[in-house]
């Protein structure tokens, strides 16, 4: 059902992420997210999205642009099929108009000590930390950041060193 309300937005649909991923002129709007228990369609500027009916979620505590709606049952979808709609033609309207995130930058998020000591004491190391994409940059501050004590700060950053140095992401 939430395939059919996005191709009757005039989108492309295209599998990105192994996800049906609905598009305008190449540039994503939303895609369909699936999970256990539920589903969701995710707005990749959701965040630029007026939200008159408070639909939106983030969906992880660090996301910055993307925004979702959850669901639990087709009923749910058919009772908001208006307002799926609505939001969908906005976030195309967005496109449209070239709007923009302003993501915050790893310099924002804070480097953790035990990273930025790490760096500094290896010119290889900073070197493929700054050819990491911001995102990537921003996922590794973030999970070193997220231990409480400093050893374990201190070991995920020993953790990650291969992995960065090979120009991978956390998650890659």
């Amino acid at each position: 059902m939430l395939r059919e309300i996005a191709l009757a937005c005039d989108l492309d649909e295209e599998m990105k992420w192994s996800k049906p991923c609905f598009t305008l002129e190449g540039k994503n709007i939303v895609i369909i997210q699936r999970m256990k228990e539920s589903c969701a369609l995710m707005f990749f500027k959701g965040v630029l999205l007026r939200d008159a009916k408070k639909l939106l979620r983030a969906p992880g505590e660090n996301s910055q642009s993307s925004r979702w709606i959850k669901f639990a049952s087709v009923e749910e979808i058919a009772r908001m099929e208006k307002a799926l709609k609505a939001y969908i033609r906005e976030a195309i309207e967005l496109e449209k108009a070239g709007a923009k995130v302003k993501l915050k930058t790893t310099a924002e998020l804070g480097i953790p000590e035990e990273l930025q000591n790490k760096l500094d004491k290896n010119p290889a190391f900073m070197t493929a930390f700054r050819a990491l994409t911001p995102g990537r940059q921003r996922a590794y501050c973030i999970y070193i950041s997220q231990a409480k004590q400093s050893a374990t700060r201190e070991a995920r950053v020993e953790k990650c060193m291969p992995q960065i140095l090979m120009g991978k992401g956390l998650n890659d």
